[in-house]
């Protein structure tokens, strides 16, 4: 990519979208659009189109997204359904219809079957059953995959899909209800270790394992693509190793210096068994992730008492 070419990244405030907007900054280029959610509604096909036609980007980045953990996506599939989808056609529409010169667009590892064997290849989409819990979503976002395939066969775009494992970072979502495990227990620990709480609960058996990757090492990924890789074929992103939900509260109470006890919920959904992808595509490709999980813990949760903890206090003060 010319460090001149004009980039749209769709979604630049939350988790994913923020990270590429930081890497895409870090390597030279220098015209790269945003807009927020009141400046444009992205589900709005009309106005995304005559966005695009006003701005005539090169490439894009679709990383908006409506995302959410197993209680989001249990209580509103109907809106991670309609929003999605909305969002999706839309942007993959505008942007064939103004010839961007590429597109691409973040799926998720939810994607694949729910028993699919570990770890995931990307041959293994559209081979069995999925995840309840998260399926209205996974749904969506496999349409956009396939939405974008089918646009590079009938009208010769190059729309690229990449499918991350498990993110964290800063501008996560850290709400107990709402978010991903990892975020959710930084913001349940840290407040159980503020309280003087002597337990934290933990969703599920704490059995299933799982992988996450840094924010920042994805968009690092994201760019790498955008340089590297034309086809159509869809491409995971992940760091190759997971770990057991157990483990990984167990490195959160340590990085939140949490002395309490965790207590696992097995009554509330374990969600699919295990979740690691196979990204020896992306290897081949020349990219791999760099931030080990510990650290990344570490520093997402430096970045939570500055800019969520601390806010926190400030309104209990106005209070």
């Amino acid at each position: 990519m010319d460090r001149d070419a004009k980039i749209f990244v769709a979604g630049h405030r939350g988790l994913v979208g923020s990270a590429i907007e930081r890497n895409l900054l870090a390597r030279g280029f220098r015209q790269i659009v945003t807009r927020t959610r009141s400046q444009l509604d992205l589900r709005d096909g009309l106005a995304v189109l005559e966005f695009f036609r006003q701005e005539q980007f090169d490439y894009v980045f679709l990383a908006a997204a409506k995302v959410g953990g197993i209680v989001a996506n249990r209580d509103m599939p109907g809106e991670f359904i309609r929003d999605n989808l909305f969002i999706q056609m839309s942007v993959i529409d505008a942007a064939y219809r103004t010839s961007v010169k590429k597109l691409l667009f973040l799926g998720s590892s939810c994607i694949y079957p729910k028993l699919a064997p570990q770890p995931l290849k990307e041959e293994y989409l559209l081979t069995g059953e999925l995840e309840p819990t998260n399926e209205a979503y996974a749904v969506a976002k496999i349409a956009g995959i396939k939405m974008c395939q089918a646009y590079n066969r009938q009208f010769g775009t190059t729309f690229i899909s990449a499918m991350p494992t498990n993110l964290y970072g800063p501008r996560d979502n850290f709400d107990p209800q709402t978010s991903h495990v990892l975020p959710a227990l930084i913001r349940k620990m840290h407040e159980a270790k503020e309280n003087g709480s002597p337990f934290v609960e933990v969703w599920g058996s704490g059995r299933p394992r799982r992988e996450f990757l840094h924010a920042d090492d994805l968009a690092d990924a994201c760019a790498h693509l955008m340089e590297v890789y034309e086809e159509g074929d869809i491409v995971n992103i992940g760091t190759g190793e997971d770990l057991t939900i157990r483990e990984l509260a167990e490195l959160v109470r340590a990085a939140v210096g949490y002395a309490g006890e965790l207590r696992f919920n097995p009554d509330l959904p374990d969600g699919t068994p295990r979740k690691l992808l196979d990204c020896s595509k992306m290897e081949r490709l020349g990219w791999q992730a760099k931030i080990p999980l510990q650290a990344g813990i570490a520093s997402t949760y430096r970045w939570f008492l500055k800019n969520i903890a601390a806010k926190s206090e400030e309104r209990r003060i106005l209070l």
